[in-house]
């Protein structure tokens, strides 16, 4: 080739500058310098070659008979230069050149085949590079033209087969219409038919006709389409040797249809011979070659592939920089950028999904965004760019649990949806992805719509994966597991008959060998056993036995999922053993969880639960045999929990609880230890989860009775400073770590750069943390253990700050005494062990004052009481209640009233409320013996309620800095989008203004069209005082959703919480049920008052039930005239006896009793 170069130019050298050939000599120097490019590369000689055909077409102007050759071939340089360096200029220019070649060829002219194949070729690009359809379209016409001109026998014909089902085979790849790629195929055989063995062209042949079946399987994944692609890449390998210029492009073909049948079958060799074929093509592209970009684009994927498949980071690390390397090689401008930034944040995607660093994840969202970019509208690569970015912005949902991510996620994939209509051979693909973003929106918000699409467009998409295809198991196995989440949801058993079949028919198309049968496996057992759970047919279980038995031998020694199998089928037999009694089950389940205990190290992140199932079992076999030691080794398991040295997830916190109801059980006395292992997990677990109302339903699952039954365990073991502290670290930890987090996080980025600086990459890891536990398809350990040590460190860096030593850390009794300062606070609580009350006084320590009730009998009078509450305003409803408020009196109240004055609680003094469970539901402040000459509790004392110490703490530390000025609003809203009129609203605020506005530096009204959602937060912004008169509407499923209704709708808690007052005193809520809260999960204290309270509010007064409209205003106007101090001022601690003699009076007008007690305080 070299040598050709040398004549040629040796032959132009020699002749003249106006001799009649000289454009012939330079057109032969040009093509040979385009033939050494093609086959080393070399972008000089492509230059070179530009140039020359240039000079060569200036000495054959219009008319000469050498024009139109002169025009190909400078068209044909051009276009080659594009495709090396991707300027879109260039193909210009070649389409112009060849158009103005193909004048120059009118029908009847020997070359016009040749000009009609040269402009559909450069159409063809150019279509590949901007997506627009009418130049594949147009160049399909050209190539169809062009075969007719070339008939049976033509030398050229076998080319013209060739190329025209290759555009063919784009305008597939487009619109997905089978009968392109049907005839691309069949027109691939005739051209390889035209090309014996032997002949030059037959290796080309062979790769493209491999190519087009290989897109065909790509479609209908009919596996045998596949096997014959290897095959012909196997052929047309060895017809390019060593040495061959498009041996590089044999070795990728083949490459990548390997990949393919690996990801079809999950044969690992294939995979292998993949990478090592890619790893061969790409040392045969050295530097400068205008295809290594691609080469190291296609390597990059292979190894990110067998990164998902065996999880080696060296693989992802080496994909990532082989994917920067090729995007470096296209500039801004260059065609296939965006093929190579998508490539890049797909592996950036994946490394996150195993070390869990944000950066990677923004990394790669960011660059989707800017690869949407490079295709608008219209771009062929849109629909792929769409889907992209969805999957990034699912896996941030995933870690950081922000909505909006999850939302844009569903939305883009919509959008892609829309590009790839019916009948398109993507459209399946995205159908899953719709379905599997919706189902995870459902996981977290529970709308039960969300399923349900997910159930319909999964079996759309299972429609369109016929028997036979490569993706149907997967598509059978996500139908599957969304029909056995519905079943979870809503119990229909023909959904959980339905996944069972579907995996049943996935575990068929993994048979043995493909890398996905201990997966299938897993997913039928789990499915069967559930079955079992629900209608305890003993074949289920026995079946689910055998897979996992057959999944445990798939997964052998050293396997990632080995001690998941172990667990799993531990479990089946303890089913088994629950069902039949045959002791050899529970002996061989207490063996599974021994082996894999051992394959869950110190450190190991699912070793507490590995301790706790082990532990159980023993338990069990102890209860069934009676062998001291089994039990005595179950405690020593548990003991265990108190070394975990990583940072702590759910499962740590339910195996600690684990031991505490294992312990309360056999009476261990280990209990009390385990309490506070369980109190200090949920803390620690709690503070990784960001301050929004979505994780409510973790915090409340965690808490359950927890708290309740730690501080009933203290008592028992006489432990009453230790039983205050438990009760105060487990109860309203939503509303507590909300304080915590807000408070001593703004605390710290006040602390100076140092202190910013430490509270970012607190929140940082903490997010990191999160989403490591929440990974549950791979053992997360390494990354958990690394971690933890980051996130301990910033801890203790934030602890030796000034005034940070106890950085996360619960209260002491020390601190939470403080709440007593004005008066004793009594802990009344409900456990299923014990009722008991403790009074917290200033200077001395807790006092116990036994309660005579079970938690039965309390939940019972909860329930009688909440019914009667409904029905209030019924004159019979009277009798009722004061049965209800005597037994309070009698059994709860009076024994702390008759402790109290032993303590030297003079009547007069104010007191604080602060039950627990059910006994937040029942009106302590109104208890009594209701009969002639005795007093109810309301003529003893002052009573006030605090869902917890700390909370009472903090409201008597904050201390306005504002105090001087006083800004009072009153907002009323008596006319509501929904809802009924409330006509004492505006009569109310009238009172409130005549009384208030002289007294304070500034008094606001808000009512009906100004009392709207935004000028009821915006007035809270500006004021510290605040009187609200409006419909309550309490949501008890949905505690979040609880709201005061304003002209536009409901001014919720969740808008509440997410508000920043400046010094808020006091709110005084004239409206219904502000005190009723979640129905499950009362200890969280999920209600309005409790929402104002925490959003800094140190004083509220809310209502319990309905209240009376007249009845409201009554009170307000005598509340107002008590809460003035003697200095003239208003006093929030005032705001107790203020409502203490607003009731008073109501007493003596002879107001219904339950409008008597219907108010409550809250605060100091």
């Amino acid at each position: 080739m070299a040598d050709d170069v040398e004549q040629c130019r040796a032959a132009l050298e020699r002749c003249p500058l106006d001799h009649s050939d000289r454009s012939q000599f330079l057109d032969n120097l040009g093509l040979s310098l385009q033939d050494r490019f093609t086959q080393w590369g070399v972008p000089s000689d492509l230059d070179e070659s530009i140039e020359l055909h240039r000079a060569a077409l200036l000495l054959r102007p219009p008319g000469h008979s050498g024009r139109s050759s002169s025009l190909n071939n400078l068209a044909v340089s051009v276009v080659k230069r594009f495709a090396q360096r991707g300027v879109s200029s260039d193909l210009d220019e070649s389409i112009e050149l060849n158009r103005a070649a193909l004048l120059l060829c009118p029908p009847g002219h020997s070359d016009r085949s040749l000009s009609l194949c040269n402009l559909a070729l450069a159409l063809r690009d150019r279509f590949a590079q901007r997506g627009v359809p009418s130049d594949l379209d147009e160049s399909i016409e050209l190539h169809q033209a062009a075969l007719l001109l070339r008939p049976p026998g033509h030398s050229e014909r076998w080319c013209s087969l060739n190329n025209f089902a290759i555009s063919l085979q784009d305008r597939f790849a487009q619109r997905g219409v089978p009968s392109d790629l049907d005839e691309s195929i069949e027109l691939h055989r005739a051209a390889l038919l035209l090309l014996p063995h032997g002949h030059s062209n037959r290796s080309m042949s062979l790769c493209n006709l491999a190519l087009t079946l290989r897109d065909r399987f790509a479609q209908r994944g009919v596996p045998s389409d596949l096997d014959e692609s290897i095959e012909l890449h196997r052929a047309a390998l060895l017809l390019r040797p060593p040495g061959h210029s498009e041996r590089w492009c044999s070795l990728n073909n083949f490459a990548i249809s390997l990949q393919d049948r690996f990801t079809q079958r999950g044969v690992p060799s294939d995979l292998d011979e993949s990478i090592e074929l890619h790893r061969a093509a790409l040392l045969l592209l050295p530097h400068g070659h205008s295809y290594r970009s691609m080469s190291l684009n296609n390597l990059a994927v292979s190894l990110q592939d067998r990164f998902t498949q065996r999880g080696v980071p060296s693989d992802i690390d080496e994909s990532i920089e082989l994917n920067r390397d090729a995007l470096l090689l296209h500039p801004h401008d260059h065609s296939n950028r965006s093929t190579s930034l998508g490539n890049l944040t797909i592996s950036l995607r994946d490394r996150f999904a195993q070390r869990g660093v944000p950066s990677d994840l923004d990394e790669s969202i960011e660059l989707h965004r800017v690869t949407l970019l490079l295709c608008p509208p219209g771009h062929s690569l849109r629909a792929f760019s769409l889907n992209n970015l969805a999957f990034s912005l699912r896996d941030r949902f995933a870690q950081q649990g922000v909505p909006s991510d999850l939302d844009e996620s569903i939305e883009l994939n919509r959008a892609a949806l829309l590009l790839w209509p019916p009948g398109h051979s993507h459209r399946s693909m995205s159908l899953g992805n719709l379905a599997i973003s919706l189902r995870d929106r459902f996981a977290q918000r529970g709308v039960p719509s969300d399923l349900d699409e997910s159930i319909e467009l999964n079996r759309t998409a299972l429609l369109l994966w016929p028997p036979g295809h490569s993706y149907r198991s997967e598509s059978l196995k996500n139908l599957a597991i969304s029909l056995r989440d519905r079943f979870t949801q809503r119990g229909i058993p023909s959904d959980l008959d339905e996944s069972i079949d579907l995996h049943r028919a996935a575990l068929l198309l993994c048979p043995p060998g493909h890398s996905e049968r201990s997966d299938c496996l897993n997913n039928l057992a789990l499915s069967l056993r559930d079955r079992f759970t629900q209608r305890g047919v003993p074949s289920d279980l026995d079946e689910s036995i055998d897979l996992h038995q057959a999944a445990l031998l798939l997964r052998p020694p050293g396997h990632s999922e080995r001690s998941d199998s172990l667990n799993n089928l531990a479990l089946s037999l303890r089913d088994k053993f629950t069902q039949r009694g045959i002791p050899s089950d529970l002996d061989e389940c207490i063996e599974l969880h021994r082996a894999a205990l051992l394959l869950c190290p110190h450190g190991h992140s699912s070793r507490s639960d590995s301790l706790n199932n082990l532990a159980l079992r023993l338990q069990d076999r102890f209860t069934q045999r009676g062998i001291p030691s089994d039990l005595d080794e179950a405690f020593s398991l548990f003991l265990q929990l108190s070394h975990i040295s990583h940072a702590v997830s759910r499962r740590d916190l339910a195996a600690a609880k684990s031991w505490a109801t294992s312990a309360e059980k056999t009476n261990h006395g280990s209990a009390l230890l385990a309490y506070q292992i369980a109190l200090k997990f949920l803390d620690q677990h709690v503070t990784l989860l960001s301050s929004s109302s979505r994780h409510f339903d973790i915090v409340s699952m965690a808490t359950s009775s927890l708290a309740a039954d730690a501080f009933s365990c203290g008592i028992r073991h006489g432990a009453l400073i230790t039983a205050v502290e438990l009760v105060e670290q487990g109860r309203a930890v939503f509303w507590a770590h909300l304080a915590r987090f807000r408070t001593t996080l703004d605390e710290l980025l006040m602390a100076r750069h140092t202190g910013a600086a430490l509270a970012e990459e607190f929140k940082q890891l903490s997010f990191r943390l999160r989403n490591a536990f929440d990974q549950s398809t791979e053992d997360q350990s390494p990354q958990i253990r690394q971690l933890t040590m980051q996130w301990d460190d910033v801890v203790s860096r934030i602890r030796m700050l000034p005034d940070f030593s106890r950085f996360l850390q619960p209260p002491l009794f020390s601190d939470l005494q403080m709440a007593a300062a004005e008066g004793p606070v009594i802990i009344v609580n409900a456990s299923q062990y014990g009722c008991d009350a403790l009074i917290v006084l200033r200077d001395q320590g807790p006092v116990h004052v036994p309660i005579d009730l079970t938690w039965t009998e309390v939940s019972e009078l909860s329930s009688e009481f909440q019914s009667l509450a409904e029905h209030f305003g019924c004159s019979d409803q009277q009798n009722k209640l004061v049965g209800i408020l005597r037994k309070l009196w009698h059994d709860v109240v009076d024994p702390v009233v008759q402790t109290l004055r032993v303590s030297n609680v003079r009547p007069g003094s104010r007191i604080w409320w602060c039950p627990t469970a059910e006994f937040t539901l029942l009106p302590l402040h109104a208890a009594g013996p209701y009969e002639r000459n005795r007093d109810n509790l309301s003529q003893i004392y002052i009573s006030s309620y605090t869902p917890t110490l700390a909370t009472l703490v903090h409201a008597r530390r904050s201390v306005s800095q504002y105090a001087s000025n006083q800004y009072f609003v009153a907002i009323g809203q008596g006319n509501p989008d929904r809802g009924k009129e409330l006509r004492c609203v505006a009569p109310e605020l009238a009172v409130i203004a005549q009384r208030l506005g002289p007294t304070v530096s500034s008094f606001t009204s808000l009512q009906d069209n100004l009392a709207t959602v935004q000028g009821a937060l915006d007035a809270l912004y500006h004021n510290q005082w605040l009187h609200l008169a409006c419909h309550g509407m309490p949501n008890r499923t949905q505690p979040f959703e609880s709201s005061f209704t304003m002209r536009d709708g409901p001014l919720m808690i969740k808008d509440i919480i997410r508000s920043n007052w400046q010094n808020p005193e006091f709110a005084f809520l004239s409206a219904c049920h502000t005190t009723v809260g979640d129905k499950k999960s009362p200890d969280e204290s999920i209600h309005l008052a409790a929402a104002m309270q925490f959003s800094g509010f140190r004083s509220v007064v809310g209502s319990m039930w309905s209240v009376d409209d007249e009845v409201a205003q009554e009170v307000v106007s005598t509340f107002y005239d008590n809460l003035v101090s003697d200095s003239g001022k208003l006093d929030c601690t005032r705001a107790a006896v203020a409502l203490h003699k607003a009731v008073k009076k109501l007493r003596r007008n002879n107001v219904p009793l339950e409008q008597q007690i219907v108010f409550v305080h809250i605060g100091v």
